[in-house]
Protein backbone atom coordinates (compact mmCIF):
# COMPACT_ATOMS: atom_id res chain seq x y z
CA UNK A 1 0.00 0.00 0.00
CA UNK A 2 1.29 3.46 -0.89
CA UNK A 3 -0.26 6.33 1.13
CA UNK A 4 -0.09 9.87 0.00
CA UNK A 5 -1.10 13.00 2.06
CA UNK A 6 -1.57 16.43 1.00
CA UNK A 7 -3.11 19.19 2.85
CA UNK A 8 -2.47 22.47 4.44
CA UNK A 9 0.33 23.52 6.35
CA UNK A 10 0.46 22.33 9.90
CA UNK A 11 -2.59 20.31 9.15
CA UNK A 12 -1.09 17.35 10.46
CA UNK A 13 0.49 15.68 7.71
CA UNK A 14 3.97 14.65 9.20
CA UNK A 15 2.04 13.77 12.51
CA UNK A 16 0.53 11.21 10.62
CA UNK A 17 3.60 10.00 8.73
CA UNK A 18 5.47 9.99 11.62
CA UNK A 19 2.17 7.14 12.76
CA UNK A 20 2.42 5.13 9.73
CA UNK A 21 6.17 4.87 10.10
CA UNK A 22 6.06 3.23 13.26
CA UNK A 23 3.48 0.86 11.23
CA UNK A 24 6.28 -0.03 9.27
CA UNK A 25 5.53 2.39 6.38
CA UNK A 26 9.07 3.53 4.08
CA UNK A 27 8.45 7.54 4.49
CA UNK A 28 9.01 10.11 1.34
CA UNK A 29 8.47 13.60 0.86
CA UNK A 30 8.25 15.15 -2.53
CA UNK A 31 9.84 18.16 -0.79
CA UNK A 32 12.84 16.07 -0.41
CA UNK A 33 13.66 16.42 -4.26
CA UNK A 34 12.73 19.98 -3.95
CA UNK A 35 15.13 20.65 -0.59
CA UNK A 36 18.26 18.74 -2.31
CA UNK A 37 17.79 21.25 -5.80
CA UNK A 38 17.73 24.47 -3.53
CA UNK A 39 20.80 23.04 -0.78
CA UNK A 40 22.69 22.71 -4.81
CA UNK A 41 21.70 26.14 -5.67
CA UNK A 42 23.53 27.14 -2.06
CA UNK A 43 19.96 28.91 -1.26
CA UNK A 44 18.39 28.68 2.39
CA UNK A 45 15.93 26.53 2.44
CA UNK A 46 12.72 28.09 3.16
CA UNK A 47 8.86 28.08 2.19
CA UNK A 48 9.09 30.84 -0.28
CA UNK A 49 12.15 29.03 -2.16
CA UNK A 50 10.74 25.57 -1.97
CA UNK A 51 7.67 27.23 -3.80
CA UNK A 52 9.89 28.73 -6.20
CA UNK A 53 12.15 25.48 -7.22
CA UNK A 54 9.32 23.15 -7.16
CA UNK A 55 7.54 25.50 -10.02
CA UNK A 56 10.43 25.47 -11.60
CA UNK A 57 11.13 22.24 -11.86
CA UNK A 58 7.50 21.07 -13.07
CA UNK A 59 8.32 24.16 -15.36
CA UNK A 60 11.29 22.17 -17.14
CA UNK A 61 10.32 18.45 -16.64
CA UNK A 62 5.88 18.90 -16.59
CA UNK A 63 3.98 19.35 -13.70
CA UNK A 64 4.12 15.34 -12.84
CA UNK A 65 7.84 15.40 -12.20
CA UNK A 66 8.06 15.18 -8.87
CA UNK A 67 5.56 12.39 -8.56
CA UNK A 68 7.60 10.28 -11.41
CA UNK A 69 10.90 10.76 -9.64
CA UNK A 70 9.76 9.34 -6.59
CA UNK A 71 7.60 6.29 -8.56
CA UNK A 72 11.34 5.13 -9.03
CA UNK A 73 11.98 3.99 -5.94
CA UNK A 74 9.38 2.74 -4.70
CA UNK A 75 9.19 -1.54 -4.60
CA UNK A 76 6.63 -3.65 -4.64
CA UNK A 77 7.07 -5.52 -1.28
CA UNK A 78 6.76 -2.49 1.05
CA UNK A 79 4.25 0.05 2.26
CA UNK A 80 4.91 3.87 1.39
CA UNK A 81 3.94 7.14 3.22
CA UNK A 82 4.70 9.66 0.61
CA UNK A 83 4.16 13.54 2.27
CA UNK A 84 4.35 16.85 0.27
CA UNK A 85 1.94 15.96 -2.71
CA UNK A 86 0.78 19.21 -4.33
CA UNK A 87 0.04 19.42 -7.82
CA UNK A 88 -2.65 16.97 -9.39
CA UNK A 89 -0.38 15.65 -11.79
CA UNK A 90 1.78 14.08 -9.12
CA UNK A 91 -1.19 12.37 -7.96
CA UNK A 92 -1.77 10.87 -11.62
CA UNK A 93 2.19 10.23 -11.59
CA UNK A 94 1.45 7.94 -8.46
CA UNK A 95 -1.73 6.25 -9.44
CA UNK A 96 0.33 4.33 -11.86
CA UNK A 97 1.72 2.59 -8.85
CA UNK A 98 -1.59 0.72 -8.46
CA UNK A 99 -1.78 0.75 -4.79
CA UNK A 100 -1.78 4.22 -4.17
CA UNK A 101 -4.72 6.04 -2.11
CA UNK A 102 -4.50 10.22 -1.08
CA UNK A 103 -5.24 11.16 2.12
CA UNK A 104 -6.16 14.46 2.37
CA UNK A 105 -5.08 15.80 6.08
CA UNK A 106 -7.14 19.26 6.96
CA UNK A 107 -7.71 21.18 10.06
CA UNK A 108 -9.62 24.75 10.28
CA UNK A 109 -7.03 27.55 10.16
CA UNK A 110 -6.94 29.03 13.57
CA UNK A 111 -5.92 26.09 14.33
CA UNK A 112 -3.18 25.38 12.23
CA UNK A 113 -1.98 28.89 12.72
CA UNK A 114 -1.86 28.15 16.97
CA UNK A 115 0.25 25.19 15.81
CA UNK A 116 3.29 26.78 13.51
CA UNK A 117 3.55 29.50 16.34
CA UNK A 118 4.25 26.88 18.90
CA UNK A 119 6.87 24.84 16.43
CA UNK A 120 8.47 28.64 16.52
CA UNK A 121 10.09 28.30 13.40
CA UNK A 122 12.44 31.36 11.74
CA UNK A 123 11.15 31.49 8.62
CA UNK A 124 7.61 30.63 9.61
CA UNK A 125 5.01 33.77 9.30
CA UNK A 126 4.51 35.68 12.73
CA UNK A 127 0.73 36.90 11.85
CA UNK A 128 -2.11 35.16 10.94
CA UNK A 129 -2.51 37.49 7.62
CA UNK A 130 0.77 36.44 6.46
CA UNK A 131 -0.17 32.56 7.26
CA UNK A 132 -2.98 32.52 4.81
CA UNK A 133 -1.27 34.65 2.62
CA UNK A 134 1.22 32.08 1.87
CA UNK A 135 -1.63 29.48 1.69
CA UNK A 136 -3.71 31.47 -0.89
CA UNK A 137 -0.41 31.20 -2.99
CA UNK A 138 -0.20 27.28 -3.19
CA UNK A 139 -4.10 26.85 -2.89
CA UNK A 140 -4.62 27.21 -6.54
CA UNK A 141 -3.23 28.42 -9.76
CA UNK A 142 -4.14 28.14 -13.59
CA UNK A 143 -1.22 27.02 -14.46
CA UNK A 144 -0.26 23.44 -14.74
CA UNK A 145 3.28 23.62 -13.74
CA UNK A 146 2.39 25.34 -10.21
CA UNK A 147 1.31 24.23 -6.89
CA UNK A 148 -2.32 23.24 -7.15
CA UNK A 149 -3.36 22.16 -3.62
CA UNK A 150 -6.91 22.68 -4.39
CA UNK A 151 -7.05 20.37 -7.13
CA UNK A 152 -4.86 17.51 -5.44
CA UNK A 153 -7.55 18.04 -2.43
CA UNK A 154 -10.19 16.79 -4.81
CA UNK A 155 -9.03 13.72 -5.74
CA UNK A 156 -8.23 12.70 -2.47
CA UNK A 157 -9.58 9.13 -1.60
CA UNK A 158 -9.86 10.19 2.19
CA UNK A 159 -10.37 13.20 4.01
CA UNK A 160 -9.47 13.52 7.65
CA UNK A 161 -9.98 16.65 9.68
CA UNK A 162 -7.30 16.92 12.37
CA UNK A 163 -9.13 19.28 15.16
CA UNK A 164 -8.77 16.98 18.32
CA UNK A 165 -6.27 15.56 20.02
CA UNK A 166 -3.53 12.96 18.78
CA UNK A 167 -5.21 9.43 20.10
CA UNK A 168 -8.50 10.66 17.75
CA UNK A 169 -6.22 11.57 14.89
CA UNK A 170 -4.47 7.66 15.18
CA UNK A 171 -8.25 6.28 15.24
CA UNK A 172 -9.08 8.20 12.22
CA UNK A 173 -6.37 7.21 10.61
CA UNK A 174 -6.56 3.72 11.34
CA UNK A 175 -10.30 3.42 10.25
CA UNK A 176 -9.25 4.84 6.67
CA UNK A 177 -6.35 2.20 6.22
CA UNK A 178 -8.76 -0.32 7.17
CA UNK A 179 -11.31 1.05 4.70
CA UNK A 180 -9.16 1.06 1.97
CA UNK A 181 -7.31 -2.35 3.08
CA UNK A 182 -8.44 -5.32 4.63
CA UNK A 183 -4.79 -5.82 5.85
CA UNK A 184 -5.30 -2.70 7.80
CA UNK A 185 -8.62 -3.88 9.47
CA UNK A 186 -7.90 -3.77 13.17
CA UNK A 187 -10.95 -5.81 15.10
CA UNK A 188 -11.80 -3.28 18.41
CA UNK A 189 -14.78 -1.67 19.31
CA UNK A 190 -15.33 2.03 19.29
CA UNK A 191 -14.57 4.34 21.78
CA UNK A 192 -18.76 4.32 22.57
CA UNK A 193 -19.05 0.92 22.53
CA UNK A 194 -15.64 0.19 25.14
CA UNK A 195 -17.29 2.90 27.39
CA UNK A 196 -20.74 1.63 27.31
CA UNK A 197 -19.87 -1.77 27.45
CA UNK A 198 -17.45 -0.75 30.53
CA UNK A 199 -20.36 0.54 32.24
CA UNK A 200 -22.51 -2.49 31.21
CA UNK A 201 -19.89 -4.38 33.81
CA UNK A 202 -20.16 -2.24 36.44
CA UNK A 203 -23.71 -2.12 36.91
CA UNK A 204 -23.21 -6.17 37.51
CA UNK A 205 -21.65 -4.55 40.90
CA UNK A 206 -25.27 -2.84 41.63
CA UNK A 207 -26.80 -3.93 44.96
CA UNK A 208 -30.35 -2.81 44.21
CA UNK A 209 -32.73 -5.54 43.34
CA UNK A 210 -34.86 -3.77 41.08
CA UNK A 211 -33.17 -2.57 38.18
CA UNK A 212 -28.98 -2.56 37.60
CA UNK A 213 -27.76 0.66 36.49
CA UNK A 214 -24.22 2.04 36.00
CA UNK A 215 -22.63 5.19 34.79
CA UNK A 216 -19.15 5.57 33.31
CA UNK A 217 -17.78 9.30 33.61
CA UNK A 218 -15.22 10.14 30.91
CA UNK A 219 -12.43 13.13 30.30
CA UNK A 220 -10.15 13.11 27.66
CA UNK A 221 -10.51 9.37 26.81
CA UNK A 222 -10.03 8.24 30.24
CA UNK A 223 -12.25 7.00 32.15
CA UNK A 224 -12.63 9.37 35.72
CA UNK A 225 -15.19 8.31 38.06
CA UNK A 226 -17.85 5.31 37.74
CA UNK A 227 -20.89 4.44 39.94
CA UNK A 228 -23.74 2.21 40.08
CA UNK A 229 -26.89 2.61 41.82
CA UNK A 230 -27.74 1.04 45.30
CA UNK A 231 -27.53 1.90 49.13
CA UNK A 232 -25.38 4.44 50.46
CA UNK A 233 -21.85 3.43 51.83
CA UNK A 234 -21.77 1.89 54.51
CA UNK A 235 -25.73 1.04 54.77
CA UNK A 236 -27.31 -2.40 54.52
CA UNK A 237 -27.22 -3.61 50.80
CA UNK A 238 -30.79 -3.21 48.52
CA UNK A 239 -30.21 -7.04 48.32
CA UNK A 240 -30.31 -7.38 51.83
CA UNK A 241 -33.23 -5.43 52.44
CA UNK A 242 -31.69 -2.26 53.04
CA UNK A 243 -34.18 -0.72 50.59
CA UNK A 244 -37.65 -1.30 51.67
CA UNK A 245 -39.19 0.84 48.44
CA UNK A 246 -36.91 -1.60 46.31
CA UNK A 247 -37.68 -4.71 48.19
CA UNK A 248 -41.87 -4.19 47.49
CA UNK A 249 -41.19 -3.93 44.17
CA UNK A 250 -42.79 -1.13 44.04
CA UNK A 251 -44.53 0.52 40.99
CA UNK A 252 -41.98 2.13 38.41
CA UNK A 253 -41.99 5.98 39.11
CA UNK A 254 -43.91 5.63 42.36
CA UNK A 255 -42.86 6.57 46.13
CA UNK A 256 -39.46 7.74 44.30
CA UNK A 257 -38.77 10.24 47.49
CA UNK A 258 -39.06 6.60 50.01
CA UNK A 259 -36.01 5.28 47.73
CA UNK A 260 -33.39 4.65 49.46
CA UNK A 261 -30.88 3.46 46.76
CA UNK A 262 -28.89 6.11 44.52
CA UNK A 263 -28.86 5.89 41.14
CA UNK A 264 -25.78 5.21 39.27
CA UNK A 265 -25.00 8.75 37.81
CA UNK A 266 -25.32 10.04 40.95
CA UNK A 267 -22.48 7.72 42.72
CA UNK A 268 -20.12 8.35 39.39
CA UNK A 269 -20.61 12.23 40.17
CA UNK A 270 -20.44 12.22 44.24
CA UNK A 271 -17.16 9.79 43.97
CA UNK A 272 -15.22 12.43 41.69
CA UNK A 273 -16.27 14.99 44.38
CA UNK A 274 -15.28 12.56 47.15
CA UNK A 275 -11.45 12.01 45.54
CA UNK A 276 -11.32 15.66 44.62
CA UNK A 277 -11.59 14.77 40.69
CA UNK A 278 -12.61 17.85 38.53
CA UNK A 279 -15.59 16.05 36.06
CA UNK A 280 -16.05 19.82 34.01
CA UNK A 281 -16.53 19.29 29.92
CA UNK A 282 -16.22 15.27 30.94
CA UNK A 283 -18.67 12.89 29.09
CA UNK A 284 -21.01 10.55 31.24
CA UNK A 285 -22.21 6.97 29.53
CA UNK A 286 -25.04 5.23 31.25
CA UNK A 287 -27.21 2.15 30.99
CA UNK A 288 -30.39 4.06 31.17
CA UNK A 289 -31.20 7.57 30.25
CA UNK A 290 -31.02 9.45 33.57
CA UNK A 291 -33.90 10.42 35.67
CA UNK A 292 -34.85 14.18 36.92
CA UNK A 293 -32.47 14.22 39.92
CA UNK A 294 -29.50 13.12 37.57
CA UNK A 295 -30.19 15.62 35.26
CA UNK A 296 -29.94 18.37 37.53
CA UNK A 297 -26.68 17.21 38.93
CA UNK A 298 -24.93 16.18 35.27
CA UNK A 299 -26.05 19.47 34.46
CA UNK A 300 -24.79 21.42 37.62
CA UNK A 301 -21.72 19.29 37.55
CA UNK A 302 -20.61 20.43 33.91
CA UNK A 303 -20.89 17.35 32.25
CA UNK A 304 -21.00 18.46 28.53
CA UNK A 305 -22.12 15.03 27.01
CA UNK A 306 -24.58 12.23 28.15
CA UNK A 307 -24.38 9.13 25.87
CA UNK A 308 -27.02 6.56 26.59
CA UNK A 309 -27.70 2.92 26.06
CA UNK A 310 -31.70 2.59 26.60
CA UNK A 311 -34.09 4.74 27.94
CA UNK A 312 -35.61 5.74 31.16
CA UNK A 313 -39.15 4.56 31.48
CA UNK A 314 -39.44 8.41 32.44
CA UNK A 315 -37.12 9.75 30.83
CA UNK A 316 -38.41 12.57 28.11
CA UNK A 317 -38.69 15.18 30.64
CA UNK A 318 -34.88 15.27 31.47
CA UNK A 319 -33.90 14.82 28.52
CA UNK A 320 -35.42 17.80 27.23
CA UNK A 321 -34.10 20.10 30.91
CA UNK A 322 -30.48 17.65 29.26
CA UNK A 323 -30.36 19.61 26.35
CA UNK A 324 -32.11 23.06 27.85
CA UNK A 325 -28.97 23.47 29.83
CA UNK A 326 -26.53 23.01 26.88
CA UNK A 327 -25.49 19.52 27.08
CA UNK A 328 -25.25 17.42 24.19
CA UNK A 329 -27.29 14.16 24.26
CA UNK A 330 -27.34 10.78 22.23
CA UNK A 331 -28.33 7.09 22.38
CA UNK A 332 -25.74 4.68 21.49
CA UNK A 333 -27.21 0.88 21.77
CA UNK A 334 -25.51 -2.04 22.75
CA UNK A 335 -26.97 -5.39 23.36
Amino acid sequence: MIIGLTGENCAGKSTIADYLMKKGFYYYSLSDIIREEVRIEGKAVTRENLIRKGNELREKFGPGILGSKLAQKIQDDKNYAIDSIRNPAEVEELRKLGRFFLFHVTADAEVRFERIRSRDREEDPRTFDAFMEIEKLEMENAEKTKQNLKGTFALADKKIVNDGDLNELHDMVDRNLASVSDKFRISRPSWDDYFMGIAKVVASRSNCVKRKVAAVIVKDKRIISTGYNGTPRGTRNCAEGGCPRCNSFTESGKNLEECLCSHGEENAIVQASYHGISIKDSTIYTTFSPCLLCTKMIINAGIKEVVYNVDYPMGETPLMLLRDGGVKVRQHKIE
